[in-house]
C-alpha cells in the first residue's frame, strides 16, 4: 500500500493539476472519447475476427506471409478486447473503477498484445524486404521462418512486460486516468531502468527494423526499375503503386506508434516535464485505434486475401474482380537477370 501510494504522490508531483478525484472533462467530453473508442474499439474487433476467419477458411492464403497477417489481427483483438472496450467503458465512466488489480490486468494486457503487434509489424516488414529484394531465390522467407518470427514477437513481449508483474516497473493509470500503461513517471532507479530498457528493446527496435527494412525495399524498386524495360510506362506505374502502399503502411504505424512513443521518451529524458492529462490521452487514443488500420493497410491492400475476403461480405460480388489477372504493364515487367520468375514489384503485391 506504501507502495501505491508513493506512485501517486510521484503522479502529482510531476502533474500537479492531476488530481485522482477531480475529472479532467466535463461528462460530455468523456461521452466523445468514449465514442470515438468504441467506434475503434469494435470496428477492431469485427475486423480482426474476419481476417481470421477468412484466412483459416481459405488454404490458398495459407502462406508465409499470412501467419504474420493473422497474427497481428490476433493481437489487434486482444488489443481491442481487453484494451479498446474496457477503455471506452472507463471513459464513459468518467474515471477507473476496476481498482488496482484491474489496473494492472488492463495494463498488461495492452502492453503484451501491442509490444507483440510492432514485433508482428517488424516481421512483416522483414517479409516484404526478403521477397521484394531477394526475388529470385537466393535468400528465401519460408513458412517455418514466419512462424519463427511469429513466435518470437510473443516470447519478446511476454519477457518485457512481465517484469512489472514481479516488482520491477509497474503499471499505472495514464492520460485522463481511465486506462492503464507502464509507469512513465516514476523516478525510482528500478521503474527508471525498466522503462529505459522497455523503451529502446520494445519501442526503438522494431521501429528501426520497420524502417530500414521498407527503405531498403523502395531503393530496390527505384533500382530495377531504372533497369527494366517498360511499354507505355506500365513499369512506372506499378512502381507508384507499389511505393504508395509502402508509404501508407510506414505513415499510418508513424501516426499510431510515433506520438505515444515520444510521449513516454519526453517523460523519461525530462523528468520535470507536465503534460496535460487530456493532451497525454490523445497519443494513447490513437495507439489503440492501430486495431482497426493495421488489418486495413497490411490485409485489405493484399491483393489476393481482398479478392476471398471481399466476395464473403458482398454475397459473392467483387468490385475489385477484374483486377485477378496480372495487368499487362505487371506481366511485362522483367528482373534484373530476365529470369522468368517473379519480379519484386509482383512480389510485393502478392
Amino acid at each position: 500500500m506504501a507502495d501505491v501510494h508513493n506512485r501517486s504522490v510521484v503522479y502529482k508531483q510531476l502533474n500537479p493539476k492531476a488530481h485522482a478525484n477531480r475529472p479532467f472533462l466535463s461528462q460530455t467530453g468523456y461521452s466523445v472519447l468514449a465514442a470515438i473508442m468504441g467506434v475503434f474499439s469494435v470496428s477492431g474487433v469485427i475486423l480482426n475476427v474476419w481476417v481470421i476467419v477468412v484466412t483459416v477458411k481459405h488454404r490458398q492464403l495459407r502462406q508465409p506471409l499470412s501467419y504474420a497477417l493473422v497474427n497481428l489481427a490476433i493481437c489487434d483483438l486482444g488489443c481491442a478486447v481487453l484494451g479498446g472496450i474496457p477503455t471506452t467503458i472507463m471513459t464513459a465512466m468518467g474515471h477507473f473503477s476496476l481498482g488496482r488489480a484491474g489496473c494492472i490486468i488492463e495494463g498488461f494486457a495492452v502492453a503484451f498484445f501491442g509490444i507483440a503487434s510492432l514485433c508482428t509489424v517488424a516481421v512483416i516488414s522483414i517479409e516484404r524486404y526478403v521477397v521484394v529484394c531477394y526475388p529470385l531465390g537466393s535468400v528465401l522467407f519460408q513458412a517455418r521462418h514466419a512462424v519463427a518470427g511469429v513466435v518470437l514477437s510473443w516470447v519478446w513481449s511476454f519477457i518485457w512486460n512481465t517484469p512489472p508483474l514481479f516488482g520491477w516497473g509497474n503499471y499505472e493509470l495514464e492520460g485522463i486516468r481511465t486506462s492503464c500503461a507502464p509507469n512513465w513517471y516514476s523516478r525510482d532507479v528500478g521503474n527508471m531502468s525498466y522503462i529505459i530498457m522497455y523503451f529502446f528493446l520494445c519501442f526503438a527496435l522494431p521501429f528501426s527494423v520497420i524502417m530500414v527494412s521498407y527503405s531498403r525495399l523502395l531503393w530496390t524498386l527505384r533500382q530495377v526499375t531504372k533497369l527494366q524495360v517498360s511499354e507505355g510506362g506500365s513499369t512506372h506505374r506499378v512502381e507508384v503503386q507499389v511505393a504508395r502502399m509502402v508509404v501508407v503502411m510506414v505513415l499510418f504505424f508513424l501516426v499510431t506508434w510515433l506520438p505515444y512513443a515520444s510521449m513516454a521518451l519526453s517523460v523519461i529524458l525530462v523528468p520535470s516535464l507536465y503534460i496535460d492529462p487530456v493532451i497525454a490521452a490523445i497519443p494513447v487514443f490513437l495507439a489503440k485505434s492501430s486495431t482497426v488500420y493495421n488489418p486495413i493497410i497490411y490485409v485489405f491492400m493484399n491483393r489476393q486475401f481482398r479478392n476471398y475476403a471481399v466476395p464473403a461480405i458482398l454475397c459473392g460480388w467483387n468490385p475489385w474482380a477484374s483486377e485477378g489477372q496480372l495487368s499487362e504493364g505487371e506481366t511485362t515487367a522483367t528482373s534484373i537477370s530476365k529470369n522468368q520468375r517473379v519480379s519484386p514489384k509482383e512480389s510485393l503485391k502478392e
